[in-house]
């Protein structure tokens, strides 16, 4: 009868070689994924001093709230190469204005961001104005647009939305 004995596995450094390579490998992988993750879903906004923003809001949320109690709707048009703005009042009639400034920001690249000024486009009565329309084509992504319009307030009607912009249109 014979017995069969096993030597002992020894722990050799070039297994703890590969532990620690596998063991960092995991972790690098683990970040490069999360940082990838982040840089694509982060919508966050730029703000130059928080401390700033947060005296101002209380302010803003007042103008918001007479704003929105005129009842207006802005309609924004993204598609064939142009930008197109124009603003109705409650009863669906549209509210003449006198000059369309718009800011596409990208929520977390200011570099991206885009100015535009809007040019008049005349309709409906002699000279009653309408429409404000400018060429520009977004690039394709998530954007923040900032839209003021002139329309004889005290302060311009302020129109912030968040767009999706896909093949040069608003989705």
């Amino acid at each position: 009868m014979s017995v069969e004995t096993r030597k002992p596995r020894e722990f050799t450094g070039r297994h703890m070689l590969i532990v620690i390579l596998s063991f960092f490998a995991v972790v690098i992988g683990v970040n490069v994924t999360m940082a990838t993750l982040a840089e694509k879903s982060w919508t966050g906004l730029v703000v130059e001093n928080t401390y700033v923003a947060s005296q101002q809001f209380n302010e803003e949320a007042r103008k918001g709230r007479a704003q929105a109690a005129l009842g207006w709707t802005g309609r924004l048009t993204v598609a064939s190469g142009e930008v197109r703005y124009s603003l109705a009042d409650s009863k669906g009639k549209p509210v003449p204005l006198h000059g369309v400034k718009m800011l596409f920001r990208h929520p977390a690249y200011e570099a991206a961001d885009e100015a535009l000024t809007l040019a008049a486009r005349p309709g409906g009565t002699p000279g009653d104005i309408q429409e404000f329309a400018v060429r520009h084509t977004p690039r394709d992504g998530v954007w923040i647009v900032e839209i003021d319009a002139d329309a004889g307030l005290t302060s311009p009607f302020r129109d912030v939305r968040r767009v999706m912009i896909s093949n040069g249109a608003l989705q």
